[in-house]
C-alpha cells in the first residue's frame, strides 16, 4: 500500500508537470500575424506588379505570417487608402503618394510627375543615389500612424485614346482618366482629367464618360483590357516611369518581427526587380506586335513646348515647401547629368 501510494503521488507530480510543460511549450508558440494589403491595382495587373511577391512572401514566412491581397477600391476606395491605414483598417498599401492622398508635401512626385524621369532605372538611382529615399522616410516620419517602406518604378505614362492624336491641339476637351497631379498638368494642354474607381475605366471609355487613359504605358493597356476599348496610342509620354511606393500602418510593422520585416523587404526588391523586365520587354514588343492599337506620334518640335512646361510646372511645386524645393533641385540636377551623359542615359 505505501508503495501503491508512493507512485500515485510520483505519477501525479509527473503528470502536472507534463501538463505544464505542454502549456509551456503551447504558450511560447508565437501568435501568427495577418495583415490586409490593398494594391492600387485591379485583378489582371495586380497579378505581376505585386500576387507574385506576396505569394513568395506567403511561402518563406511558413505560417508565421499571412498577408491578405486585395485588389483596387476592393476595400477601401484608392484616395482613402491613407487615412484608412493611419486607422489601422487596412495594415498596408501599394500605390502612389498621389492617388492615396498622403499628407505629406512630397506625395505630388509620387505617381507621374511630368518628365522627372526617362526611364525605370531612373527611379531607383534617385532614390539610392540621390537622396530621395531620405527625403521621403523624413517626411513621413513627421506623420503619425503610417510607415513608409521604400519606392519602385514601374512602367511610363502615355495616351491611349478613341481618337486619334498627331498634335497639341488634339489634345484639348478630352476627358481623360489619369493621376492628380498629373491631370493638373496636362490641363495646361486643354486635357480635362476625371476621377473613376479603377475597375469603371473600360466602360467609361466604352459609354463616351471617358475619351482616353493616360494612366500607364501600353503594357498595362493590353493586360488591363483597355487596349480593346480604345484604339490609339501616343508614344510620347509626360514621364518615363511612375514612381510607387509601399506602406505599412506603423503600429502593425512594429509588432513584426525583424526577420519577417527583412523577409518583406526583399520580397519588395522581387517585385521591383519583376516589373522592371515584364514592363520594359512588354513596352517595345506590344508597340511592334500588339496588334490592336495604332500608333501616333506628336513631332519632337511641338512635344517640346510640353517639355518646357513641366520645367515651369516644377518651379511652381518647389515653391510648396523646402523640401519640394529640395527634390525638384535633385530631378534638375540629375538629368542634367543624364544629358550630359548623353547615349544610352539620354538622346
Amino acid at each position: 500500500m505505501s508503495t501503491r501510494r508512493k507512485f500515485l503521488q510520483t505519477a501525479a507530480v509527473a503528470t502536472g508537470a507534463s501538463a505544464l510543460g505542454s502549456a509551456h511549450i503551447y504558450a511560447a508558440e508565437p501568435k501568427k500575424i495577418t495583415w490586409r494589403l490593398q494594391t492600387y491595382a485591379g485583378p489582371a495587373l495586380a497579378e505581376h506588379v505585386i500576387k507574385p511577391s506576396i505569394d513568395a512572401f506567403n511561402q518563406a514566412a511558413q505560417g508565421q505570417m499571412e498577408i491578405q491581397l486585395y485588389f483596387a477600391d476592393q476595400l477601401v476606395p484608392t484616395g482613402e487608402l491613407f487615412r484608412a491605414m493611419q486607422r489601422g483598417t487596412i495594415d498596408a498599401v501599394q500605390s502612389d503618394d498621389d492617388s492615396i492622398a498622403a499628407p505629406v508635401d512630397v506625395s505630388v512626385f509620387g505617381g507621374y510627375f511630368p518628365f522627372a524621369t526617362r526611364y525605370s532605372l531612373d527611379v531607383p538611382v534617385l532614390f539610392e543615389k540621390y537622396g530621395l529615399r531620405q527625403i521621403w522616410e523624413e517626411a513621413y516620419g513627421e506623420v503619425e500612424g503610417v510607415t513608409w517602406l521604400g519606392a519602385g518604378a514601374w512602367d511610363p505614362c502615355h495616351f491611349a485614346t478613341v481618337e486619334p492624336i498627331r498634335s497639341l491641339a488634339d489634345l484639348k476637351g478630352k476627358r481623360i482618366f489619369t493621376f492628380p497631379t498629373a491631370g493638373k498638368f496636362l490641363a495646361r494642354f486643354g486635357v480635362i482629367p476625371v476621377t473613376l474607381p479603377w475597375e469603371d475605366v473600360e466602360v467609361a471609355v466604352q459609354t463616351g464618360e471617358l475619351d482616353g487613359i493616360t494612366w500607364s504605358g501600353i503594357t498595362e493597356d493590353y493586360t488591363v483590357g483597355w487596349a480593346n476599348v480604345t484604339k490609339y496610342f501616343l508614344t510620347n509620354n509626360i514621364s518615363g516611369a511612375w514612381i510607387g511606393s509601399y506602406f505599412a500602418n506603423s503600429e502593425k510593422w512594429a509588432e513584426v518581427p525583424e526577420h519577417l520585416k527583412t523577409l518583406f523587404k526583399l520580397c519588395m526588391d522581387s517585385s521591383h526587380y519583376y516589373r522592371q523586365h515584364w514592363y520594359w520587354g512588354g513596352e517595345a514588343q506590344l508597340r511592334v506586335e500588339g496588334g490592336k492599337l495604332e500608333l501616333t506620334t506628336i513631332p519632337d518640335a511641338e512635344w517640346k513646348t510640353v517639355e518646357n512646361e513641366a520645367r515651369k510646372f516644377w518651379d511652381e511645386i518647389a515653391k510648396a515647401s523646402p523640401r519640394s524645393a529640395k527634390v525638384v533641385e535633385i530631378f534638375k540636377k540629375y538629368n542634367a547629368l543624364m544629358e550630359k551623359a548623353g547615349p544610352p542615359y539620354r538622346y
